[in-house]
């Protein structure tokens, strides 16, 4: 472990600590709950399927999975209009699925087939989803970070009030482009969201091995953009700060940065949970952190307000199951790209 490491999260960065078991907090959310948690369960069930797929040699493309993450694009998702400018990185699934992407064009993506999100011709780390607002993914570690920033800089020539969002992970911090783009952002006063999904890990590399604290909200804080620190594993409190942030981005033109706080459950990339890496990565330390399920703090928080019965949450995640179930059976069947279709995306015409 570095020796200079402090941790500045606290009981957020401790999964064991009781005020983070606990169900969400509904209020202002009773009518978006449900939806929230249809996302949610879509995500999870998308992913368990790609990484089936994985496992069977049925998906060649490397799959990087959010299962454990699904509350941070469901949450930030919850203050966007489609005509905002999303731009994803490596493990973008869940972002994709919460702007509104269809789960039948992520498979046939993800299988290489014509109907995919991008042709079949990307994979899944290639994702795009313009009528959504979902303009793009790309498996270069902060690469489009300052693309972000570009769309935001149009958006602001635009003279609308959209706004930009880059969605990255806490590997993403150590790159430079991440500090040029918050700079430029901060002396251009541009309208973009930086999103960063703090789940503790550089690929298998504990943060505490990387950095000398755990709060990376403190880059943003150097370059004077509003910074706020949110549990990423509680849905509600997301979009509780998405909401806030998002308002001063559309209302003022000006930078904003969240960090949530959670943790992947699957490896860097791959089914596996690779618990044979990292300091704290080990079986105990993972079953801890799946106590602090978002998907389950919502369904409780559901019954316990009296929004859904336990009977009518079995019928939605049913229901979730059968459209998933329903776009592989399909996906599979989808056809491949023909030979005529291979420099399509390599030259514009």
């Amino acid at each position: 472990m570095n020796a200079t490491h402090q941790s500045e999260l606290g009981a957020l960065v401790d999964p064991g600590s009781p005020a983070y078991l606990r169900p969400c907090d509904l209020a202002g959310f009773e009518t978006q709950a449900l939806a929230m948690l249809r996302t949610m369960w879509l995500v999870r069930f998308a992913e368990e399927q790609i990484a089936q797929w994985v496992e069977q040699g049925i998906a060649h493309c490397p799959c990087h999975l959010s299962i454990g993450q699904e509350a941070v694009a469901t949450g930030v998702a919850s203050s966007l209009r489609a005509s905002d400018r999303l731009f994803g990185n490596h493990r973008s699934h869940a972002h994709y699925l919460a702007a509104g992407g269809g789960v039948y064009e992520l498979f046939a993506e993800v299988l290489g087939r014509a109907p995919g999100c991008s042709g079949g011709m990307g994979g899944s780390m290639h994702l795009a989803g313009r009528a959504h607002g979902f303009f793009g993914s790309v498996p270069i570690v902060a690469g489009t970070i300052p693309i972000a920033v570009g769309a935001a800089l149009a958006a602001k020539f635009d003279g609308g009030q959209d706004i930009a969002v880059a969605f990255f992970g806490d590997g993403a911090c150590e790159e430079g482009v991440l500090h040029e783009s918050l700079n430029l952002a901060a002396i251009y006063a541009l309208p973009v969201l930086f999103v960063c999904e703090n789940n503790q890990y550089s690929s298998h590399l504990d943060i505490a091995l990387r950095q000398p604290s755990d709060r990376l909200a403190r880059y943003a804080e150097a370059h004077r953009v509003h910074a706020e620190i949110v549990d990423g594993n509680d849905v509600t409190a997301v979009a509780r700060a998405a909401a806030g942030v998002v308002r001063i981005a559309r209302g003022q033109s000006r930078p904003v940065f969240l960090e949530a706080i959670t943790y992947r459950w699957r490896g860097h990339v791959g089914p596996k949970e690779d618990l044979d890496v990292g300091v704290r990565r080990s079986l105990e330390h993972l079953a801890a952190w799946k106590r602090r399920d978002p998907i389950r703090r919502l369904a409780e928080a559901i019954r316990g307000a009296d929004l859904a019965s336990d009977g009518q949450l079995d019928g939605l995640r049913n229901e979730v199951r059968t459209v998933v179930d329903t776009a592989a059976r399909q996906a599979l069947e989808a056809p491949w790209p023909s030979d005529d279709a291979l420099l399509d995306s390599v030259y514009e015409h």
